[in-house]
């Protein structure tokens, strides 16, 4: 494995926003998947009429069921926003996660859109538009930490809470040589170490972390330290809607969408509206 000079490992951090937060900096930066310069063209959509989409209901905030029943979460909102920008009749249809792939393999849906992560063994299945999430990792630590950045130069013989066999421990292992690995087995262990001032960061899924900052358990002690790190070879290419193999028409209509709703501000919006505070 590589052991990468810190600069590299400051360009991951970086790469997907033009700036990265301080710690406790209120500001919010949203993701940009789409290059603004390269729009895609509107394929002809003439044989298209309606399309189905599958998707699973236990994954808030993405996707989930609310109180009444009814299909709620990010990649509701999203789906819904793309098909009024298609100008396509849609439905969205909720299935048990292990249950999606065969459904669309058997011509029960047209598209998933359910956090399916991109890797190898997925894009030997199925074709994925261009991602419209990914699941960045991250650095904490309390707000009353002298810590102003997380390179390995500011955490070189620090301690860092990480969840024990993770791939979060692996990037920790490959460009974090310097400082002191304390693994946990669960996230709980893991923030109340923190929370407690036993370690001094903590690092790990940036989602996950996100909501617990911004819940009752956090007791407003912390707060992000740096910026996202995407390494695609630990933490996947992201996330994108899945179409089958055979069917480039769809999967062009569909990243044509996603990126017409980011240039038209409708993706922000959508990613404010549900990750107030941000993991990017």
């Amino acid at each position: 494995m590589l052991d990468w000079p810190a600069a590299a490992v400051c360009l991951l951090a970086s790469l997907l926003v033009s700036s990265s937060p301080g710690l406790g900096d209120p500001a919010v930066f949203t993701p940009g998947f789409w290059d603004p310069h390269a729009r895609p063209i509107k394929p002809d959509l003439a044989s298209l009429h309606s399309l189905r989409f599958l998707t699973e209901d236990d994954y808030p905030p993405f996707h989930f069921a609310a109180a009444d029943g009814t299909l709620a979460g990010f990649d509701i909102d999203l789906t819904r926003a793309i098909c009024e920008d298609l100008k396509l009749s849609c439905t969205i249809q909720a299935r048990r996660f292990d249950t999606l792939v065969d459904s669309l393999k058997a011509d029960q849906g047209d598209a998933i859109i359910a956090s399916i992560r991109m890797d190898e063994k997925s894009r030997g299945e199925l074709d994925f538009t261009a991602p419209y999430s990914k699941n960045p990792a991250r650095f904490v630590t309390l707000k009353s930490t002298a810590l102003t950045d997380a390179t390995p130069e500011t955490l070189r013989a620090k301690y860092i809470g990480v969840l024990a066999k993770t791939a979060h421990q692996a990037f920790l292992s490959a460009f974090f040589k310097s400082s002191v690995q304390r693994p946990f087995e669960t996230q709980k262990a893991l923030t109340e170490a923190l929370n407690k001032g036993e370690v001094d960061a903590i690092f790990g899924d940036g989602i996950a972390l996100s909501f617990w900052l911004q819940g009752q358990d956090a007791h407003n002690c912390c707060a992000f330290l740096g910026g996202p790190f995407l390494d695609s070879r630990f933490f996947g290419d992201g996330v994108g809607i899945a179409v089958k193999k055979d069917n480039p028409l769809l999967r062009q209509a569909l990243d044509y969408a996603l990126a017409d709703l980011s240039a038209k501000g409708v993706y922000t919006d959508l990613y404010l509206k549900y990750f107030p505070l941000g993991f990017y």
